[in-house]
């Protein structure tokens, strides 16, 4: 053995107290990162999905009763504007309330996920309303709209992918029922 080999490794040099404090701030920024992820976003607001439905039942009460096609979709696209209206309006009140980030890491999850399905519906009924398949945007409305709550409420608390599950059940039956009950379901 030589005399290299023999000797006990040498210590690591100290750290300066720059070198010392960069490394924390390394540290923190990866707790952080890695809290921020596993946050769920809690900024939904039940209140605001209740509302949304209490609008939704006179939509559906005079969506069966118009006259035209035409007529319906366009009480049902406004509907829609006004759900939207409701959830962001009141998503945006309770996470300000909460003194919580909007656009933090699980929002900005929570939001694309809701939208994909969305924005396939929105997709789907252009081609289905023009191609005469009205009675199939109920059940398939009702379907994506379940999906968004049930993939984006993974980045949510429990309860959203549940009822979001509860809609895809709905909008299942609604497909599968008679077209008179579209409205209804």
């Amino acid at each position: 053995m030589t005399s290299s080999e023999s000797r006990p490794p040498s210590p690591a040099a100290p750290q300066t107290p720059d070198a010392l404090h960069a490394r924390a701030m390394d540290d923190l920024r990866y707790i952080r990162q890695t809290m921020e992820e596993a946050a769920a976003f809690t900024a939904l607001s039940g209140w605001g999905g209740v509302a949304i439905g209490v609008t939704a039942f006179p939509a559906a009460y005079l969506a069966a009763r118009m006259a035209t096609h035409r007529a319906w979709m366009q009480l049902w696209l406004v509907e829609a504007v006004i759900g939207a209206l409701i959830g962001v309006g009141m998503t945006v009140r309770k996470a300000r309330l909460a003194r919580q980030p909007l656009f933090g890491r699980p929002g900005r999850k929570f939001a694309l996920t809701f939208a994909t399905p969305l924005a396939a519906g929105a997709i789907l009924t252009i081609p289905l309303y023009y191609g005469g398949f009205t009675t199939l945007l109920p059940g398939m409305w009702l379907l994506l709209y379940g999906t968004a709550f049930a993939t984006a409420g993974a980045f949510s608390v429990s309860a959203v992918p549940v009822m979001g599950l509860s809609f895809m059940v709905v909008g299942t039956a609604a497909l599968a029922a008679p077209a008179a009950w579209g409205n209804a379901l």
